[in-house]
């Protein structure tokens, strides 16, 4: 049985942003200095400076990896395929003492540009382990954007997530926004929500803040059933189709079933619980807060349960069509 959750059949007040939003340009909404947020623009900027400092923390704690260290999936003349652990960041960041993937695959192979960062065409987060892409020729870096750009990719990822989901397969389909509430983290976005914005001042907050809502599309499939520590959870194959910033994070939480380990949008995480949603929004094969505290205590000091585990493409420069698989270690 498929199931498709909605703003609507959550029934959530949400997705028609251009009911009450002014014109946006490229991407963020124009707000009018008539109009006057219920937002203070000096508390947002404070959270976001806080949480930006324990970010940079978290980035200093990446893992150490070097080029003798790399599960290298698959390489040629223009791309390499690395399999990422958990815990190590795929770019450096603002600080480029961080250790990185991309720093070991740059000392390993080299660029044309002589650049690191021009070998990056994709992330994941630091917490999540599985397959990544990197471009080691020009020619491979615009046709790997390119093919990004035109979701021309297909990436399927591989968690645990806490409670039984009652269906085999379904799809997620709810827009996300930046949490002003809990920057820079994300949340499934409302009129409420975007409403309270109104009249922020981008140099103030930042443009991200202030983008439109991006409508975000994940499909699921459940692998199994299973049981960790005495708590039930669900094994699930996710396709991000739209490939927003921690999507599947948030797209799990909001229908009540969190990605084991989740420490920012799982049980007592940083960011909105339930991906911002009202506890009576969320299906009745919700996992209860008791389950997933319970799953927290069991995982506790353990890596998050998600794995970027198969990725397809066309070859950005050879045209062969490429598809590559790695197992998750949980």
């Amino acid at each position: 049985m498929r199931l498709f959750w909605s703003l609507s059949a959550l029934v959530v007040a949400s997705s028609s942003v251009a009911a009450f939003a002014p014109a946006s340009t490229n991407g963020v909404v124009a707000r009018s200095s008539a109009l006057h947020s219920t937002v203070a623009a000096a508390d947002v900027k404070a959270k976001q400076d806080a949480s930006f400092e324990k970010l940079r923390a978290k980035d200093q704690s990446s893992g150490a990896i070097t080029k003798d260290d790399l599960n290298v999936v698959f390489e040629d003349e223009h791309i390499v395929v690395v399999n990422k652990p958990s815990g190590v960041l795929t770019i450096p960041g603002k600080d480029s003492s961080n250790p990185s993937l991309n720093q070991a695959v740059f000392e390993r192979y080299g660029s044309e540009s002589n650049r690191m960062d021009k070998m990056v065409v994709h992330r994941l987060g630091m917490d999540t382990s599985g397959l990544v892409v990197f471009a080691r020729t020009n020619a491979a870096l615009r046709g790997m954007n390119a093919l990004f750009r035109t979701r021309k990719v297909t990436r399927k990822y591989e968690a645990l997530v806490c409670g039984k989901i009652e269906q085999d397969a379904g799809s997620i389909d709810l827009p996300l926004m930046r949490d002003y509430e809990n920057p820079p983290f994300m949340r499934v976005s409302t009129d409420e929500h975007q409403r309270a914005l109104i009249g922020l001042d981008v140099d103030e907050v930042g443009k991200k803040l202030l983008e439109s809502p991006k409508d975000s599309l994940t499909k699921f499939e459940v692998v199994s059933r299973e049981d960790l520590g005495g708590s039930d959870v669900t094994r699930l194959l996710l396709t991000s189709i739209t490939g927003r910033t921690h999507q599947l994070n948030v797209h799990c939480a909001a229908i009540g079933h969190p990605i084991v380990g989740d420490s920012v949008y799982g049980c007592n995480g940083e960011a909105a619980a339930n991906g911002g949603l009202d506890e009576a929004d969320l299906p009745a094969d919700k996992a209860s807060v008791e389950l997933q505290q319970a799953i927290a205590g069991v995982v506790a000091g353990k890596p998050m349960c998600v794995h970027a585990k198969s990725i397809s493409f066309r070859h950005p420069v050879t045209k062969e069509d490429l598809s590559f698989e790695s197992d998750a270690s949980f």
